[in-house]
């Protein structure tokens, strides 16, 4: 019997004797009675729950602390590793051409004289090759062509002239199927003009006369050999002609005789008919067609490509008409003090290209000796961007004034050709400035410490759980690893763990 049906059954028979006699109404009062203690007894009992309730969900802030701190502490560990480990270096590059060329041919002179350069035609689209001999561009009705070699033009190329740029332009000409005669190597002589009147004829357009003044100075010439040619001829006279008295054997005169004065008219006229040969030659020389500066582009290698296009037709030239690019890409990137005295020619470097998700092997080629400075805007020279960062010296264009310090310039050249969609990529440039002869046990950074006796140890963990200290020599770190090498030969070995982080709640044992 319940608790509540003995309450319940006691007030009943507390209450019997008077039922037996009462009327109705009191059996009423007595039901409600009844009523008024189960609602009594109930509310009790709820309330009994809830306060049971109450102590399980509510907390006091002692024990709500003590519940959600930390794990107790232990030791954190890590594999002891073998492999090669590798110091690296990671920083940005920017892919570009061995040989960049910012064309901007300012003082074109046409045929019918100077004036305001124009850009009159834009054949080529950035993106697009470019092969020796052709037409790039065309600047106030004169053309703008390329052709093959490494040495940049600095003056305008005229019959006559000599020197290693000549003879780099008859090379350039040989190599389009133009010959240059009989001309020595580096003059510019009679096959050299007809060569370089061939080239200009193969791309529509005429050569500009090295000499402009419509042939007048040819034609002076020419008009005073046959002046001085008559000359001879009538200071001769006719064969056989008396040379006059006193002319004989035995014969004196104080007065000087018509013959000899014929004699050195004639003579006179020789001379004069040799000094306009002479003049003439030296016209004939000087005529023909020149190269002009503005109109040639020397790349050092082909088939190049166009890198960019600055300019449109109809506008005029007021800085690089377009952008030429030669060679093998290689990645540019400019160094600090810091990282430049870790890097040097010959270390291996990965190129990777966020956009293609692709990488290239390569190695360091240069590592400039002198900061670069960025050159100033509308400083750009026909030659005037990197020639070949091959060509030794590694001063990376010096620290001149006029821009702002960029660093030391380093080239880093692939293994294989990089493909040509790298082109004006910002690749990641991960070098690697110091290596391990081969595998070595590597552990991280924080595995290693110093003792007490000043020896450096690391401290292994056993599987159950017993700790050692094992003494050791790091060697090359990097990327938060250390190599290290056992004090004691078999000590230390690959797959052991050992404590990174936390201090080991036993006491260490005596190192090995």
């Amino acid at each position: 019997m319940t608790e509540l049906e003995h309450v319940v059954r006691h007030t009943e028979s507390r209450a019997e004797p008077e039922d037996r006699g009462a009327p109705d109404d009191d059996r009423g009062g007595l039901a409600r009675g009844r009523r008024v203690v189960l609602a009594v007894v109930g509310g009790a009992a709820l309330m009994a729950v809830g306060g049971l309730l109450a102590t399980t969900l509510v907390k006091s802030p002692a024990q709500v602390a003590a519940e959600t701190g930390p794990p107790a502490q232990g030791a954190l560990t890590a594999e002891v590793e073998r492999r090669v480990l590798a110091q690296t270096v990671v920083m940005r590059g920017t892919v570009a051409a061995d040989q960049s060329v910012a064309v901007s041919p300012q003082g074109m002179r046409s045929a019918e004289g100077a004036g305001a350069a124009v850009v009159t035609k834009l054949p080529l689209k950035a993106g697009e090759p470019v092969t020796a001999g052709q037409l790039v561009a065309e600047v106030s009705g004169r053309p703008v062509f390329t052709l093959h070699g490494a040495q940049p033009m600095y003056r305008d190329l005229k019959p006559g002239a000599g020197g290693d740029d000549v003879a780099q332009l008859q090379q350039a000409l040989r190599e389009l199927g133009h010959g240059t005669g009989a001309d020595a190597k580096g003059v510019f002589g009679a096959g050299t003009k007809a060569a370089l009147a061939a080239r200009y004829r193969a791309i529509g357009y005429e050569p500009l006369p090295a000499v402009a003044d419509g042939g007048a100075a040819l034609k002076s010439a020419r008009e005073a050999v046959r002046s001085a040619t008559w000359a001879v001829e009538d200071a001769s006279g006719p064969p056989g002609a008396p040379a006059g008295p006193g002319s004989g054997k035995g014969g004196a005169s104080a007065t000087p005789s018509p013959g000899a004065a014929a004699g050195r008219e004639l003579a006179r006229a020789r001379e004069a008919l040799g000094e306009a040969r002479a003049a003439l030659a030296a016209a004939e020389a000087a005529d023909g067609p020149m190269l002009p500066t503005a109109e040639t582009v020397f790349l050092g290698s082909f088939p190049a490509r166009v890198s960019s296009v600055g300019a449109r037709a109809g506008s005029p030239v007021s800085g690089p008409v377009l952008t030429l690019s030669a060679g093998e890409l290689v990645v540019e990137a400019y160094l600090k003090d810091d990282k430049r005295q870790l890097l040097r020619a010959g270390m291996a470097v990965v190129i990777s290209s966020e956009v293609s998700g692709t990488d290239a092997r390569g190695k360091v080629a240069l590592v400039a000796t002198e900061r670069t400075a960025a050159q100033p805007a509308g400083d750009l020279s026909q030659q005037g961007q990197g020639q070949d960062p091959k060509g030794g010296g590694g001063s990376g264009g010096g620290s001149g004034a006029g821009g702002a310090d960029l660093g030391y310039r380093m080239v880093v050249r692939a293994d294989q050709p990089l493909p040509a969609g790298f082109a004006g990529q910002d690749v990641r440039l991960t070098i690697e400035s110091a290596a391990t002869d081969g595998e070595a046990l590597v552990v991280p950074v924080t595995a290693v410490s110093a003792g007490a006796d000043g020896r450096t140890v690391v401290t292994a963990v056993s599987a159950d759980g017993t700790q050692r200290r094992i003494e050791v020599r790091t060697g090359t770190s990097g990327d938060g690893f250390v190599a290290v090498t056992p004090a004691r030969a078999g000590a230390l070995a690959a797959g052991t763990r050992v404590v990174i982080g936390a201090a080991p709640r036993q006491a260490p044992g005596k190192p090995e």
